[in-house]
């Protein structure tokens, strides 16, 4: 047996999302990313003697949704507390947070596929702010101080142990971006620091209860990289082991180049950080209407759309799972299939030519083109039988895009692309490919029944592509059959 298949990983992640809110947790300051250097800021930011704190009412709303998405209780009464630790992007020397009053506790998510989902727990999200920014690769004898990021409001969500690989760990940090992403109050982009993960992985044999001791990876800006480092460290922890050497408690960090973790420090323990209660900030009481109003603004979130889509639409696994990966692409279904019945064909080209469309030119689908009353229009046409799927995919479709002014029925009949449904026309063609072919025609009687598929390419050669195929393909069976 490999001597890795003997050992049981134990992951818990705790997750940082950047909020969406305009201003700065305690301040009035701008909370956008990027800017010129250390422009977002004011006297709260930097700390200055004598300045207050005054709490953000949006940054907690969204942590609640959050939280309730997460099907965790909700804290009725918060207290703030400071963290304290010294570092040179942490003007206060402490940071706001909350220690021992969460916010949002006992939750859960799922992942997995659909049917055969794990529960993850999730122990508790609370509110915080950011720190600022240390750049170590602009000068290479200082490093630079950006405060612009300092006291962005913050919600850190922490997982139960409950992860069990790397694969899981991937699922659940997708799970977390999308379910932020259709809260809209983040925007999940890792590579901009506003969703940031820091993995806890210890290991123990299968046969063993107690956990073993648990090492911190950091530095990860991508759900792939978090994958990387929690394959390396998994590996590397059992390597020591099988060596006899000991796990020590510490952090690392996470080199993408070459894939793999380095020592940056011994584990801080929470003593460390002496947290003692924010006494410039009063409790935050929390109200059952308040949750009441925050689960009304709530929208449908990915696991109910898919719900939704396979058991009451019927589409299948793979096509609810794109449908709900974005919230866009989302909403544009949602608002599709008030126009159309025909659920297969509406997934069908959202996941097909409009994703096509929104991949080469890098564009999100509400600026997509077409509106939903264009794919309507589509989806009737071919429905109807007025135009093939061939005709559309290749004419019409790609000439809406250059004339998304235009009706997709009037812009078809201008095109002269509307299917022939005069059945003597269409016959008379029949016959015309049949008489060209007699030899085929006889192998045809005599049982070559694939031999259809020549006589109708015939037929649509012979009419532009705008012979009905279903007359077409009856006029032919009808000919070839004796009828």
């Amino acid at each position: 047996m490999n001597i890795y298949d003997t050992y049981e990983v134990v992951i818990g992640l705790e997750v940082h999302t950047q909020l969406l809110t305009k201003t700065k947790a305690y301040s009035g300051d701008i909370a956008a990313y990027g800017g010129e250097a250390n422009t977002h800021v004011s006297v709260v930011t930097l700390g200055h003697p004598g300045s207050l704190p005054v709490f953000n009412k949006r940054t907690l709303e969204f942590a609640m949704k959050m939280g309730i998405a997460c099907n965790c209780s909700i804290t009725k009464v918060n207290q703030f507390a400071r963290k304290n630790y010294f570092y040179a992007d942490l003007p206060k020397g402490y940071q706001i947070t909350q220690d021992k009053t969460p916010l949002c506790t006992n939750g859960y998510i799922l992942i997995g596929e659909f049917g055969k989902e794990k529960k993850i727990g999730i122990t508790r999200i609370h509110m915080e702010e950011d720190a600022g920014k240390s750049i170590h690769d602009l000068d290479p004898f200082y490093t630079l101080i950006d405060l612009n990021r300092a006291g962005t409001p913050l919600i850190e969500i922490v997982s139960e142990p409950d992860l069990r690989s790397a694969d899981e760990a991937y699922d659940y940090i997708t799970e977390i971006r999308k379910l932020v992403r259709h809260l809209d109050i983040c925007d999940g982009n890792m590579e901009e620091g506003s969703l940031r993960c820091d993995a806890n992985i210890s290991v123990r044999k299968k046969d063993e209860k107690d956990f073993g001791v648990k090492v911190e990876v950091k530095n990860m800006n991508s759900i792939r990289n978090v994958k990387r480092a929690i394959e390396f460290e998994i590996k590397r922890q059992i390597d020591a082991i099988e060596k006899g050497e000991t796990i020590v408690q510490e952090t690392r960090s996470f080199d993408g180049i070459n894939g793999s973790t380095k020592s940056m420090r011994s584990k801080e323990s929470a003593h460390d950080y002496r947290y003692f209660p924010e006494p410039d900030l009063p409790p935050l009481i929390v109200t059952e209407k308040m949750i009441d109003d925050v689960k009304k603004e709530m929208p449908a979130l990915p696991k109910q759309l898919m719900h939704k889509y396979i058991e009451q639409l019927h589409l299948s696994v793979y096509d609810a799972e794109i449908l709900t990966s974005e919230k866009n692409v989302s909403l544009y279904f949602e608002e599709l299939i008030t126009k159309t019945k025909n659920y297969k064909s509406a997934a069908n080209w959202i996941i097909g030519p409009v994703k096509e469309w929104c991949n080469t030119n890098a564009k999100d689908i509400f600026e997509f083109p077409l509106t939903t009353n264009h794919l309507t229009e589509i989806i009737q046409l071919i429905d109807t039988g007025k135009i093939n799927f061939t005709i559309v995919t290749q004419q019409l479709f790609p000439a809406l895009l250059n004339e998304p002014n235009e009706t997709a029925e009037g812009l078809a009949k201008k095109l002269n692309l509307i299917q022939q449904q005069d059945s003597s026309l269409i016959e008379a063609l029949a016959e015309d490919a049949l008489a060209k072919y007699p030899e085929k025609v006889a192998e045809y009687k005599n049982g070559k029944k694939g031999l259809m598929g020549l006589f109708m390419g015939e037929v649509m050669k012979m009419s532009g592509g705008k012979a009905d195929p279903k007359i077409a393909t009856k006029i032919l069976e009808e000919k070839l059959n004796g009828g």
